[in-house]
């Protein structure tokens, strides 16, 4: 598949007028469902494919899904408002696109210096994290399921390399998230684009460095063909989460074994997107190192100043936000036990096989 194919899938807004109510025919559900993302695009716009497919097939023509790729039905940035609103029964993106509705969101896709992917979906299957998922997101009509995820990120693709913390200041740089706000302090004019303006935006030079998400979203939005330095791993984005919401009017209509195949075909594109990042990944890291891109990591002197704003940004957050603070005190309980385990366990054994 080639980038601009995908690209072009995204690239086109239109206005959607709001549905009265689902449309059913001769007993058959019609959900539209919009995603922020490229539908054809690795990963992420896959994730919302395998969905959308698992719940057709499961549904035996009962349900049935009409996927949108992002800015076809409605802007990347609004699908979680257009699933609230009733334009679309149900949606597919990532929740710190909709930080703006509660700053809550952001633990529900990523926090800088975080839990990896798996232990992600250990907080929120068995740490209490879904109860916290579904009580605010309830507070917009909405029931939200993880999907999927990234998997460890990269930093960001950047055209001069970066020495110290200094070689920050006044870069204008497209980052995601709260690694965004901490990213501000050291004196980046952080900007938050849409996929498909990302790479126009590196490549006319609107942007200096711009992170998306690791080797191969990275390699196939052609970050490599601005760019030949790399960072890794993103301290911002240990492992991002994607989603799928259900307005919960439309969520209550279901049968209860309607709701069941929504949530299990959410579980199993979880899985899968997993693996498909795990392994494609391996490959693409391989092809761009061949071609000459150069992977680094920040030096200690940059990461200790990225934790010193992360910890005031997330101070400042459950500061303003009591639903932030809730987040945060539940997160951090899971990760003080996650994380000696994880550098007793895991850490060892990637460095003990080499």
């Amino acid at each position: 598949m080639k980038r601009r194919d995908f690209l072009k899938t995204g690239a086109i807004a239109a206005p959607a007028a709001a549905l009265a109510a689902p449309a059913i025919a001769q007993g058959v559900i019609e959900w539209k469902c919009p995603t922020s993302f490229p539908s054809k695009a690795p990963g992420i716009g896959t994730n919302a494919t395998t969905f959308v497919e698992r719940v057709n097939a499961m549904a035996d023509g009962r349900l049935k899904l009409k996927l949108y790729s992002g800015g076809e039905l409605v802007p990347a940035f609004a699908v979680e408002d257009a699933v609230q609103n009733g334009t679309a029964e149900i949606g597919h993106g990532t929740p710190y696109y909709n930080a703006g509705k509660n700053s809550a969101n952001h633990f529900f896709t990523t926090i800088p210096f975080g839990m990896t992917a798996t232990e992600m979906s250990a907080w929120l299957k068995f740490g209490g994290g879904q109860d916290l998922y579904d009580e605010i997101y309830g507070q917009r009509n909405l029931v939200p399921f993880n999907s999927g995820n990234s998997t460890v990120q990269a930093a960001g693709w950047f055209k001069k390399e970066i020495t110290s913390v200094e070689d920050f200041s006044g870069l204008n740089m497209r980052i995601a998230g709260l690694g965004g706000e901490a990213m501000r302090k050291l004196g980046v004019n952080a900007v938050l684009l849409p996929p498909t303006e990302i790479f126009p935006a590196f490549q006319s030079g609107a942007i200096d460095a711009a992170e998306w998400v690791g080797p191969m979203l990275d390699q196939a939005f052609g970050m490599n063909k601005v760019a030949d330095i790399c960072y890794a791993p993103a301290f911002h984005e240990p492992g991002a989460g994607l989603n799928v919401v259900v307005n919960k009017d439309a969520w209550e209509s279901l049968s209860p074994d309607l709701q069941a195949i929504i949530r299990n075909a959410a579980e199993a594109a979880e899985s899968e997107t997993i693996a498909q990042f795990e392994y494609f990944n391996a490959q693409a890291f391989k092809a761009l190192q061949d071609s000459g891109v150069m992977f680094k990591t920040f030096p200690e002197e940059v990461l200790a100043a990225l934790k010193t704003a992360v910890v005031e940004v997330l101070d400042e957050q459950a500061a303003a936000n009591p639903d932030f603070a809730r987040c945060l005190e539940s997160y951090n309980a899971y990760l003080s036990v996650a994380r000696p385990y994880s550098a007793a366990f895991s850490a060892p054994s990637m460095l003990q096989r080499g």
